[in-house]
């Protein structure tokens, strides 16, 4: 396990992803701006990179298309994936980024993008082709929420998903679906057993045992193929590797 400083003036984080076999992938750093763009040559950015090779070489193709969810809210899921998105994009690949949390949708504001076409669109009209916009970061396109739907589950149970995720999948090397919280709506439950493979973020500083516990057990019981836990707000971790 490596562990990482926050940039200056971010709080002290940081994320541990792990493997099902309790084995440490790396650790790295998060805070309330995008790091891979506002600090490209910072530890953490590094961080996040060495991430993204754990992920890229950890499976096969089938898993290229994962999902981020959490235990709660407010637990870093869309600053992870963003980030993610950016460091995975680098070298040339393209990603794509999916904004399937419609009860609180973040991934707009990250990247400074409109949201009045996206996801919930596209779940309740037949669109032809998907409304992704680019972005600052080379080779990362994201769709985002779009407009508040009145019942975002059953959208979401849509065969329609289905589409978009191949429609997603045919133009990326990458995709990246940002989900609502696992421990407590059903939505990642829903969304989980159509993808390659998903990461649960859980905050060391926020998270309770029995919410961690709630999330992975909704996961596993629609046979969600969990490829690690990102432990974030990691105490400790700032003197344990710097450049």
């Amino acid at each position: 396990m490596t562990s990482l400083p926050p940039p200056a003036d971010k709080p002290s984080t940081s994320l541990a992803p792990v493997s099902r076999n309790g084995r440490a992938l790396s650790t790295v750093p998060t805070g309330s701006t995008l790091v891979m763009l506002a600090e490209p040559r910072s530890a953490a950015a590094e961080a996040y990179r060495a991430l993204a090779a754990n992920v890229q070489f950890s499976s096969g193709d089938v898993q290229h298309t994962i999902g981020v969810t959490s235990a709660a809210a407010g637990e870093g899921k869309s600053t992870t994936v963003a980030n993610l998105a950016i460091a995975l994009a680098e070298g040339g690949r393209r990603v794509i980024v999916i904004d399937a949390d419609l009860r609180r949708p973040g991934l707009h504001t990250l990247f400074g993008l409109d949201n009045a076409q996206g996801l919930s669109n596209v779940l309740l009209e037949e669109q032809g082709q998907l409304p992704l916009q680019d972005t600052v970061a080379p080779g990362v396109r994201v769709l985002t929420s779009g407009p508040v739907l009145a019942n975002p589950l059953d959208a979401l149970a849509s065969r329609r998903l289905d589409q978009v995720l191949s429609q997603a999948h045919a133009q990326a090397d990458f995709v990246l679906v940002d989900t609502a919280p696992a421990g407590a709506l059903a939505d990642a439950a829903v969304i989980a057993p159509r993808l390659g493979g998903v990461l649960l973020v859980v905050s060391a500083g926020k998270t309770k045992r029995d919410a961690a516990r709630r999330a992975r057990e909704q996961l596993e019981r629609v046979h969600t193929n969990l490829l690690g836990v990102v432990l974030v707000d990691v105490k400790g971790a700032d003197n344990l590797y710097k450049y």
